[in-house]
């Protein structure tokens, strides 16, 4: 990601794994999309129920 601090000097910082993900995933609210909009058409989205508190990881496709 690069941003700019208050002086004008071009910051760079990278991120990686669920922080990346999380990053991207609000960044893109700043662009008005949602989640649903990247959605692969025929892919059914999965509640959260199925996954909270099983100790498992959310699975990414293809990330």
């Amino acid at each position: 990601m690069e941003t700019t601090t208050l002086t004008g000097e071009a910051v760079t910082t990278v991120y990686d794994r669920g922080l990346a993900r999380l990053i991207h995933h609000e960044i893109d609210h700043l662009g008005g999309l949602l989640y649903t909009a990247q959605m692969r058409i025929g892919i059914a989205q999965i509640p959260v129920e199925e996954y909270r508190q099983t100790g498992r990881a959310w699975p990414y496709d293809g990330a």
